[in-house]
């Protein structure tokens, strides 16, 4: 009796097994085209611009880093198991349908016989296909609207390979700059420029008397790359930065207009006119509180120029 008993269980349990089958779909797959890169080089680099001797007090110097990669073009396909997972309440219409579908595909098959194969598949085989399924209380009919899928394969194919050079600024980054034995590190703009004036700070602080070149130092900590460059500093240079300060900077509000008008001419004759212009500026905005000085100012410009 408990053999019996063993044996009815082990069907009941193969039938319910049986009644969770899915109904498997035709595979799908997609397509997707990948770049790879990856990276063969980084460099920075430092131009100093022209031309080759600072004979201005201001320079802008541009760093850049270059990213050298090796792009590998792949297309990847995705294969997909596709299937109709088992719901039993749908037999409850399934049935019917499937026994129409497949009197309806027998009937297409004969009257295929009579149209020389001309009838198309989908009524010929797609039709007992769906009845067969469908009259089976253990499988749910196919079901695009409803089928679930799983990934089955990737396949990578490569199509093509090169190199390739991205050149982008050193942006906000920082620089050494070497005067003589002072070093100064300052920051390039969102641009990669770092912008250089010997009139003002750090540099309006230092003799500049005794330095020949400016050096310039660039490191990425991520990867150690770096670069450096060197500006000769023109031979008149210094001592024509060394009267630019006096001009600039010294006891500008005790002197007389006709002095301040002098300073601005001498800047104009050492070859500093961007100076001159600024200095200008910056004694008009002092005397602004004063129109009456401004007014003696700018009268006195005005006839000098």
């Amino acid at each position: 009796m408990t053999s019996l008993l063993l044996r009815y269980g082990a069907t009941l349990g193969c039938a319910i097994a049986l009644a969770g089958c899915a109904n498997h779909l035709p595979q799908r797959s997609d397509q997707e085209a990948r770049v790879e890169r990856t990276l063969l080089a980084h460099d920075l680099r430092i131009d100093v611009g022209e031309p080759g001797n600072l004979d201005q007090p201001r320079r802008r110097v541009h760093v850049s880093e270059i990213h050298r990669y090796q792009v590998t073009d792949w297309l990847v396909t995705r294969r997909y198991d596709r299937y109709t997972p088992y719901q039993a309440w749908r037999e409850a219409y399934e049935i019917p349908l499937g026994a129409v579908a497949l009197v309806a595909g027998v009937g297409a098959n004969v009257a295929n016989v009579f149209a020389l194969g001309h009838l198309p598949g989908s009524m010929t085989h797609g039709w007992i296909s769906y009845g067969v399924a469908g009259i089976n209380p253990f499988m749910n009919a196919p079901a695009n609207g409803r089928a679930e899928q799983n990934l089955a394969s990737v396949e990578r194919t490569q199509t093509g390979q090169r190199e390739e050079t991205v050149n982008v600024p050193w942006a906000n980054r920082t620089v050494e700059v070497t005067a003589g034995p002072k070093r100064y590190p300052l920051d390039t703009d969102a641009k990669g420029y770092l912008r250089i004036d010997l009139l003002e700070s750090p540099f309006a602080d230092q003799d500049l008397n005794q330095v020949t070149r400016l050096g310039f130092f660039a490191k990425d900590e991520d990867d150690q790359s770096q670069a450096d460059a060197w500006l000769p500093l023109a031979p008149g240079l210094r001592g024509r930065l060394a009267q630019a300060r006096a001009l600039i900077y010294d006891d500008l509000e005790d002197d007389s207009v006709a002095q301040w008008v002098q300073r601005s001419k001498r800047l104009r004759q050492l070859g500093l006119p961007q100076e001159a212009e600024e200095l200008e500026q910056s004694l008009i905005e002092l005397t602004h509180n004063d129109p009456e000085l401004q007014r003696d100012y700018l009268e006195a410009l005005r006839r000098q120029r």
